[in-house]
């Protein structure tokens, strides 16, 4: 029991969870971009990924690319620290007495308690984000201009309440619960299944397995919800009457629009987004935690982040 007393403080857990995210959101943010089009998008105004950043390359030039980063920056600070935080926390305290990790089932519950809260944290950079990105689509008298996220808080806020940002709060906890459920226990039940094989070691290249397969399960799990969140949090107030009344109103619409597959509309830019991002933020995550553990802790033998 003593080996296990030198453990990482809570707020530094905190604290590299969202450098994590961050990190790798500067990364894959044109992705995210692209993502959010497509799934904003109510016809085939956007056929392929390809075709949406030749769409903005042309249209709003090369920078608009990172529109919104300041939005997603903020949405790592918030909500990846919060989430990231808790599950590590979690974890450890679920762990055995010589740490011996937790059941699959048990991972996943840890993920979706962490995730609901860390979504409702972060909610309010998240409805910045997803309007900050869309705004290139409209016509020009339709666009909110926001200059950054702290713009576009105020100006919501301002605008229309307090209230509207946490809109679309409880699909985009629902998202979190099915994302973190799925990628946070994915990518330790993954990691601990690699390390079983005895084809890998505990380095970065396991961390980057681990998180691809993690990436694609979250991806094909989440992608439904994540476009009624998305929908739901761009809709505008036509007449004094929500566009979509919620997130099972949003699925029926376009079930029955678009049809069904449709709920899978960006799955190529939502993976390339989400499996990089994964891939990033763990890889971040775990060698920040080791390097603390060397460094800070002492223990010069620690193999691995304790995820």
């Amino acid at each position: 029991m003593g080996e296990r007393t030198a453990t990482i403080p809570n707020g530094i857990k905190f604290l590299f969870g969202g450098l994590a995210g961050m990190g790798a959101t500067c990364f894959v943010q044109p992705l995210d971009l692209v993502k959010n089009r497509m799934q904003v998008a109510t016809s085939k105004e956007h056929r392929t990924s390809f075709h949406v950043i030749k769409h903005v390359i042309k249209t709003e030039g090369v920078t608009a690319m990172y529109s919104g980063l300041s939005a997603g920056l903020l949405r790592q600070a918030t909500y990846t620290t919060t989430r990231l935080g808790i599950y590590t926390w979690l974890f450890e305290k679920a762990s055995g007495p010589n740490g011996e990790p937790p059941n699959f089932f048990v991972k996943a519950a840890l993920g979706m308690a962490a995730g609901v809260v860390g979504s409702f944290v972060g909610t309010p950079a998240e409805v910045s984000l997803i309007r900050m990105t869309s705004d290139g689509r409209l016509p020009p008298a339709e666009r909110r201009n926001y200059k950054n996220v702290v713009d576009a808080l105020m100006r919501i806020t301002r605008e229309e309440g307090l209230s509207t940002l946490w809109r679309g709060a409880i699909p985009t906890m629902g998202r979190a619960m099915v994302v973190n459920a799925a990628q946070l226990a994915s990518y330790s039940q993954a990691k601990q299944a690699l390390l079983g094989t005895s084809y890998f070691a505990d380095n970065i290249f396991l961390h980057f397995c681990a998180s691809m397969i993690s990436g694609l399960v979250t991806t094909a799990a989440s992608m439904p919800v994540d476009i009624a969140k998305t929908r739901i949090q761009n809709m505008k107030i036509i007449d004094g009457k929500p566009e979509y009344k919620g997130a099972f109103d949003v699925l029926g619409k376009v079930i029955r629009n678009e049809g069904f597959f449709a709920l899978w509309k960006g799955f190529t830019p939502y993976y390339m987004r989400l499996g990089p991002h994964t891939v990033l933020t763990f890889i971040f995550l775990e060698q920040l935690n080791l390097t603390y553990k060397k460094m800070v802790l002492g223990d010069k033998a620690a193999k691995g982040g304790g995820l």
